[in-house]
């Protein structure tokens, strides 16, 4: 409704849709070029502003009726795919014909600049390798696993408070508060304390990072943003407030570490583990580099974390029993006991060796992940004239994407069953987990752009699920509430998530 009353008062989208009305009638009735093969059309890109707030349930049902289609815009064409074949073909077999491309750059590089997930090229490759380096470190590994679970531990004695008082709690705010917190203490090596509300700068530049987030994604739907850019009006100009937020904040971190850097004669300094202290070995000339690494980072790490673990505690209050068998395996790998003190002595006893173990709970994240993946669309740009494995044509310059969200709800992927909950989809006979091709599990990407950062989201998903869960019970305060998400970049969960929660049975006094 707010996405339809914004329309009505919006001269140029009504414009706007007009052309789009009498083009598309055009393009619907117009014979295709002979001898070439198109997608049928589902639609414009004004569905999507109209459909803005269910955009995704818009776009699953496009895909359930043509698998692939495409949506007409003034601008270029726009493809849009749930084959798996298509997907391989864009992600891997013809990569090098299908990237980010000048649109979008353009879309994001107000907030994320040159950054990994806006470049192709020689750029793109550059920072690969860089960060791949970094990633692949022990070093990393140790420090960020660490950090998660000393905040794991924080957040546990906010719900212990809120177990002891019978509160109710919003969880997802919490997880976005300490996801926040662990990604800025391994991307910059400082504490911003989100959890405990005591650092008011460091809130009004999450706040800020979250709302340039939000203002951005408007940018895919809304073909007059340039204009408003131009004359900062709308959430243009919203957008431009917090980008000025969260450049001041980071320009003056990176700027503190540079000096520190410079200026120290401790050769251990060389050596931090957070990754602005190790990017600025590489470069320390130029902040805005260091600008674009670190916001690319906390966009990959904060927020995919933060909302997988909404979904995870909001689909286990959905499905007790699932639940009930997580917080089995993780108290027998744990081997736990009656002695447990509180939930830092229970932190401490859940080692790398029994996360490996908990092969349940690497299928319900899993399961989870493909319902609610963070990223639901990926847009690349064709590079040049092409046919997909469907046989259909793309043009030069056409915006193909492939929808994670809508895949994960493909009953030709996943069985009549896909829109239920059911980790055991993942799991073998022996009970082990087993991962599908990442052309049907899309959430991580595929081929030379596989998320590097996938193994470290998954072992920090781990570690907080099973401190949670081991010693905790969540329960909706409002069983028969039905979630749903708010569009942007990720697919955040719209509003609160309440819940109450109570200490396992065995662990109460």
């Amino acid at each position: 409704m707010e996405a339809f009353i914004y329309f009505l008062t919006n001269p140029i989208l009504i414009i706007t849709a007009l052309f789009l009305f009498l083009l598309f009638h055009y393009i619907c009735t117009k014979p295709q070029e002979h001898g070439k093969k198109y997608h049928p059309i589902g639609g414009t890109v004004f569905h999507l502003l109209i459909n803005f707030n269910k955009v995704h349930h818009y776009m699953t049902d496009l895909a359930e009726k043509y698998k692939t289609y495409r949506l007409f815009s003034p601008i270029h064409g726009e493809v849009y795919t749930t084959d798996p074949a298509n997907v391989e073909y864009i992600l891997k077999t013809n990569f090098q014909n299908y990237g980010k491309g000048h649109h979008t750059h353009s879309l994001l590089s107000d907030l994320l600049g040159d950054g990994i997930f806006t470049m192709d090229g020689d750029q793109w490759r550059e920072q690969k390798k860089v960060s791949s380096q970094e990633f692949s470190t022990k070093i990393l590994r140790d420090f960020s696993s660490v950090t998660f679970r000393n905040n794991t531990i924080k957040l546990g004695k906010i719900l212990s408070q809120a177990a002891d008082s019978n509160k109710i709690i919003d969880i997802n705010d919490l997880f976005m508060k300490a996801t926040t917190d662990s990604i800025f203490k391994v991307g910059f090596g400082i504490d911003l304390d989100n959890l405990s509300g005591q650092n008011e700068e460091g809130a009004r530049f999450s706040r800020a990072f979250d709302d340039a987030n939000n203002f951005t994604s408007k940018r895919y739907v809304d073909l007059s943003w340039k204009i408003k850019r131009f004359f900062n009006i709308g959430f243009e100009a919203e957008l431009r407030k917090s980008l000025k937020i969260v450049d001041d904040f980071v320009y003056k971190v990176i700027q503190l570490k540079i000096n520190q850097m410079r200026k120290s004669k401790d050769e251990s300094l060389l050596k931090k583990e957070d990754i602005i202290s190790r990017f600025i070995q590489v470069n320390d000339k130029d902040p805005k580099y260091l600008r674009d690494i670190i916001l690319n980072f906390m966009l990959a790490g904060k927020d995919p974390i933060a909302i997988s673990m909404s979904w995870f505690i909001y689909l286990l209050c959905k499905h007790p029993e699932v639940q009930d068998k997580v917080a089995k395996e993780i108290l027998e790998t744990t081997s736990m006991t009656k002695e447990i003190k509180d939930v830092e002595d229970f932190a401490a006893r859940v080692s790398d060796g029994a996360l490996d173990k908990m092969q349940y709970l690497q299928a319900v994240l899993t399961e989870t992940i493909r319902l609610y993946p963070a990223l639901a669309l990926d847009p690349k740009v064709c590079f040049s004239d092409d046919v997909l494995p469907d046989g259909c044509h793309v043009n030069k310059g056409d915006v193909v994407a492939y929808l994670p969200y809508a895949m994960g709800r493909m009953k030709f992927i996943w069985g009549d069953d896909a829109l239920e909950f059911k980790p055991e989809r993942w799991l073998d006979q022996d009970g082990c987990f087993h991962p599908e091709s990442p052309f049907k599990f899309t959430a991580f990407q595929a081929g030379p752009r596989t998320c590097l950062g996938r193994d470290f989201a998954y072992r920090q998903l781990k570690i907080i699920s099973s401190v949670l869960l081991g010693y905790f019970v969540f329960k909706l305060s409002d069983e028969n509430k039905v979630l749903s998400y708010r569009t942007s970049i990720n697919i955040h969960v719209d509003g609160p998530l309440q819940v109450y929660v109570f200490r396992r049975a065995f662990l109460n006094p």
